[in-house]
């Protein structure tokens, strides 16, 4: 009887082995591969990599699903070489973090024309035409970067402080939200002549060496730069670079986001007003959710939309809510397992993780 049973449940496995290889599940690391990810540097932000393609990684997997994960480190045509081999390997599905929208674009149109459906993720593609998006509420993530800094003003009782803006790449919409984000809060106070509105460049491709440099001129024209709006905390670590050498280093409030180690450090150390931390394994979970469920023939299920400004479309969206993280709350980032205590709390950092509870 027992030798029975095992014969049936053996039966039942191999006819669901069969089913779901028939069905294009590539569960078995010899399927089909399904599921084409193009991340699209590590430079810019380390998140790519120490976060993105882990959590995706772990996602794909668990749902018995076979993806490709690759990197285009910056490089345009590598991207769309990527793209070119994931299209021609039958993906049905892609998930692209674009470097461009121009680039984005041609990408987007090829894979919609080859029959593949097209996820854009944390990054809206301009005019690209992707069926879906999945993002942080990027405006609110915009508002809490100027809210920080209004804060951190306030708690240093400023008396009309010039703020200047160190914004993202000019060609990533991503930024334009942003920015739209914590003008919505600081407009009304330059307005209202509580602040002044200091230097507002675009740092291009986010490349943090150039938003060095062009910090550094923004103070040398504006020495009395009291606050500094900057778009992320690569951006964010360049400005206190430049402030380090003038010993303004935590006496000028800075904003950032993402929530990397050295973001948070700069904020456990006080150079760093604040940072805005997204939970990228949500993140890649609901991309990956989504990304599954077309695969398998589901219809895709979001929670918004997100007007594309350039064709007046609305596109359908996952989107996802943002935390603020002072000092005293960096132990939430470590508690969620997006950072290690042992990666963040090191040397001279070790006191300063005791003294804020982690």
């Amino acid at each position: 009887m027992r030798k029975g049973i095992l014969s049936a449940a053996a039966l039942s496995f191999a006819l669901l082995a069969a089913t779901l290889t028939a069905c294009g599940d590539s569960g078995d690391s010899g399927g089909k591969t399904q599921i084409g990810v193009i991340l699209p540097d590590s430079k810019t932000s380390a998140r790519w990599e120490t976060a993105d393609r882990k959590y995706l990684q772990q996602a794909f997997e668990a749902a018995g699903v076979k993806a490709d994960i690759q990197n285009a480190q910056g490089d345009k045509n590598a991207f769309q070489t990527i793209a070119d081999q994931m299209i021609t390997n039958g993906v049905s599905v892609l998930v692209m973090t674009n470097l461009d929208s121009g680039t984005g674009k041609a990408v987007i149109q090829k894979a919609k024309s080859q029959g593949v459906t097209v996820i854009d993720y944390d990054r809206l593609t301009l005019g690209g035409g992707a069926q879906y998006y999945v993002s942080f509420d990027n405006v609110k993530v915009g508002s809490l970067l100027g809210a920080g800094v209004a804060q951190c003003l306030t708690d240093r009782n400023a008396v009309r402080p010039v703020v200047a803006y160190l914004n993202g790449g000019p060609t990533d919409n991503n930024a334009a939200l942003l920015k739209t984000g914590y003008d919505g809060v600081l407009k009304p106070r330059f307005d209202a002549g509580q602040y002044v509105k200091g230097p507002d460049q675009a740092v291009p491709e986010w490349d943090n060496t150039t938003a060095g440099t062009i910090f550094e001129q923004m103070l040398t024209g504006r020495p009395d730069i009291g606050g500094v709006v900057a778009a992320n905390d690569g951006l964010a670590n360049a400005a206190i670079a430049v402030l380090k050498k003038q010993k303004l280093n935590g006496q000028v409030p800075v904003s950032g986001q993402d929530a990397t180690v050295q973001g948070l450090q700069n904020v456990l150390a006080g150079d760093q007003c604040m940072t805005v931390y997204k939970a990228i394994q949500k993140e890649a979970e609901a991309t990956a959710k989504l990304a599954v469920g077309l695969v398998k023939g589901e219809p895709g299920t979001t929670n918004g939309t997100v007007r594309d400004p350039e064709s007046n479309a609305d596109v359908p969206s996952v989107l996802l809510e943002p935390k603020a993280i002072y000092p005293r709350n960096v132990k939430d980032v470590v508690a969620d397992g997006y950072v290690t205590k042992t990666e963040l709390c090191t040397g001279e950092f070790a006191k300063l993780c005791a003294d804020n509870g982690i």
